[in-house]
């Protein structure tokens, strides 16, 4: 372990789900009864945006009804005294890791409470309806905003930082994801690639499992702040 100082974590909606938090993807590929295409694309925004800011203007409102749990402190805790690098690396737009205490962190799918804009690029911290097509606080325009989220088809956020660190990182640790949606499930062989110890914690094995060096299978709830606590020991 003394030779660890540079961490990666990549988390999943395993790690939200314990908060209450209902997770996209369901055993037969709907997200609460919609197809991936009647919500989460860009033809899906243009084809129905009432349908799409509906969907995600409700699932803003929910988070309001959550609260990180022991999976999120923990990462908070080692994010606070983790004296080397880390990265926390996320495929959730929720908000429960900040609410928690993290900071070194990044949302490659987007963040549900940041609204784009689609005539400037701009993007905004934003809490409230998109349906009523609101103005843009970057460039005045209404109409233009939708959720700052990554359709299917749209490139995840910050690649060149993700990919950096994961050429840099002695640990690559994922945690509550399915290992089926990339690019992030291609982070563990690009980590082992670069020479990196892996660790999975999942409530059950992944569609990658194979590609990891060790997997823990339980709830995030308890394998991360125990994984945190033998790691910062």
């Amino acid at each position: 372990m003394r030779e660890i100082e540079n961490i990666v974590i990549l988390t999943g909606a395993g790690i939200s789900a314990e908060s209450g938090l209902a997770t996209f993807r369901g055993p037969d590929g709907l997200w609460e009864g919609h197809r991936v295409e009647d919500i989460c694309t860009p033809q899906a925004l243009a084809r129905d945006p009432v349908l799409v800011q509906t969907f995600y203007d409700a699932r803003r409102a929910a988070l309001a009804t959550v609260e990180p749990n022991a999976a999120h402190r923990a990462l908070a805790k080692l994010d606070a005294e983790w004296p080397g690098e880390l990265l926390i690396v996320t495929q959730n737009v929720d908000d429960l890791h900040e609410r928690a205490g993290a900071s070194r962190m990044l949302h490659m799918h987007g963040e549900l409470k940041s609204a784009l804009c689609r005539r400037c690029g701009g993007r905004s911290a934003w809490e409230a309806t998109l349906i009523d097509g609101p103005t843009c606080p970057e460039c005045a325009s209404s109409g233009g905003l939708r959720p700052d989220i990554v359709f299917f088809g749209e490139m995840p956020y910050q690649m060149e930082r993700i990919e950096t660190a994961l050429e840099d990182a002695d640990l690559f640790v994922s945690i509550g994801t399915s290992g089926a949606v990339y690019p992030a499930a291609g982070f563990v062989q690009t980590a082992r690639h670069y020479g990196a110890r892996t660790l999975e914690l999942n409530l059950d094995p992944s569609a990658g499992s194979h590609f990891f060096h060790e997997t823990r299978i339980g709830p995030a709830g308890e394998l991360v702040p125990a994984w945190v606590a033998e790691i910062l020991s």
